[in-house]
This record gives C-alpha cells, sequence and structure tokens, in this order.
C-alpha cells in the first residue's frame, strides 16, 4: 500500500491549515495572496501569515486549505519574490515539502517547508496545440483558468486570448 493511500495519523485532528499529514512527497502550489489574519483554531490570538492557493483541490476530492508562513517560510517567500511585502508574494509558484527535523521550542517534529528552488514551471502558448485545446476544454468546462494554471503557467496576455477564443467559439456555435 502507497503512502499515498494511507491515511496520517494528523487527519484526525482536522487542522484549518495545511500540514504535514495533507503533503506526500513535494508537492507544486500557486499562490493566490498572502494576507495576516488571526489564528483560525482559536487557540491563539496571534497573527499568521496566511498563504491561500490557487489550486482548489490538493488531490481529487480532498479541498486544499491554506498554510501558515512561518518565519522560515515567509523567509523563503520573501527570497523567492524579492520583496518582504506579502502582498508581492501572489501568483509566485512554490513547491511545499515535509521536513521531519522542525524545531518547536524543545521538540524536533515534521513540519511544512518551502523549497528555496522556484519550482520548474511550464509555459502554455498557442503554439503548443494539443495542450492550448486541454486548456480551451477545462476553460469551457470549469469557467475559470484554476485548473490549467495549476499545471502550467500562462502569460497574461496568453490567458485573454485563450478566454476570447472561447467566447468567440460559443458564439458561432
Amino acid at each position: 500500500m502507497s503512502n499515498e493511500s494511507k491515511t496520517h495519523f494528523k487527519k484526525a485532528f482536522n487542522s484549518p491549515y495545511l500540514s504535514s499529514a495533507d503533503i506526500v512527497g513535494h508537492m507544486t502550489f500557486t499562490v493566490a495572496r498572502v494576507v495576516l489574519e488571526q489564528d483560525k483554531t482559536k487557540k491563539t490570538k496571534d497573527l499568521f501569515n496566511t498563504a491561500y492557493f490557487v489550486e482548489r483541490e490538493i488531490r481529487p476530492g480532498e479541498k486544499l486549505k491554506p498554510m501558515i508562513l512561518n518565519v522560515t517560510n515567509s523567509k523563503t517567500m520573501k527570497a523567492l519574490t524579492n520583496s518582504p511585502f506579502i502582498e508581492d508574494w501572489q501568483g509566485v509558484k512554490i513547491t511545499v515539502y515535509v521536513d521531519s527535523n522542525v524545531k518547536f521550542g524543545r521538540e524536533v517534529m515534521e513540519g511544512l517547508r518551502i523549497s528555496p528552488k522556484a519550482p520548474v514551471v511550464a509555459w502554455l502558448t498557442p503554439d503548443n496545440s494539443k495542450g492550448w485545446n486541454n486548456a480551451k476544454v477545462a476553460f469551457r468546462r470549469d469557467g475559470n483558468l484554476d485548473a490549467v494554471l495549476a499545471r502550467v503557467s500562462m502569460t497574461e496576455e496568453h490567458q485573454q486570448q485563450l478566454m476570447q477564443e472561447c467566447a468567440n467559439e460559443s458564439a458561432v456555435a
């Protein structure tokens, strides 16, 4: 039985945030926004840098939760974006993995880390006709490009072009 099909013991605690129980291997996500917000667990009154993602699911049928960016992960985001401002961290693709040697007080435990290396990103352009047509199918199905942008990157111009092509094809049909 693969680890992906097994249930991590932390799943029982049902955290509102992404945790080591959710991540298998290295997973790439696109940051939709980072906001400074109060702890949703209501265990503290602390404010956290909280990353929300473009992708809606971590796996089919499993909602992708927001991720608390601790100091280490916030510094990594600063390095990846060349900006200390959380408002500048949107649209960045990151790779999240579980580090089993995270120090929390006197304890060493599993924790989430953002890779300091930007993930290799595939760019979708109209020149890639198969990918472009698949993106159109996904856009018509979903009404947005979230599923497409979870797998590839596109310039704003190409996103607009793809949506316009879909609109033109709908008008003709």
